[in-house]
């Protein structure tokens, strides 16, 4: 690749661009992760409980786009923990589904009171108008579907 072609430059610069704001947007996930006790995976596999009561293993590896062994090792911390309970399926003696306990609840509740990346995004966005905001949205729809059509 020649990277003293003006395409690939411009190239370069968008997927940087995009590399820092979503480091960024992860250091506060992080941050709020952190202050609950938890690691970011371990939130974002809690608010998926919370989001889809009885969801299965499979399903949160699926919506989070991790791997098994990711989601089974951060759901036995959280077992552990006494935030998860694990359920036989009634329908599929095979599957195991996930709700949370109570303090589970709480916590994933707490999770999105104090959401520092969403904070943050408020904050930076009020700096904007709300035409840029749309063109932003848009641009972003429209890259996405062409790059999953490459």
């Amino acid at each position: 690749m020649d990277y003293n072609n003006d395409k690939v430059k411009r190239a370069a610069e968008v997927v940087q661009s995009f590399v820092t704001i979503s480091k960024t947007l992860t250091k506060f996930a992080l941050q709020n992760a952190v202050s609950l006790g938890l690691t970011l995976q371990q939130m974002g596999i809690l608010n998926t409980i919370y989001s889809s009561p009885e969801i299965t293993l499979k399903d949160i590896t699926e919506k989070l786009q991790l791997s098994k062994s990711t989601v089974s090792v951060n759901v036995d911390g959280l077992v552990n923990s006494g935030l998860v309970e694990r359920k036989t399926s009634e329908v599929d003696r095979r599957e195991i589904q996930l709700t949370l306990t109570t303090t589970g609840k709480e916590l994933s509740r707490r999770s999105v009171q104090n959401p520092l990346s969403y904070q943050a995004m408020i904050s930076a966005l009020e700096k904007l108008s709300e035409e840029d905001i749309q063109i932003l949205l848009r641009t972003h729809k429209e890259l996405l579907s062409h790059l999953q059509d490459c």
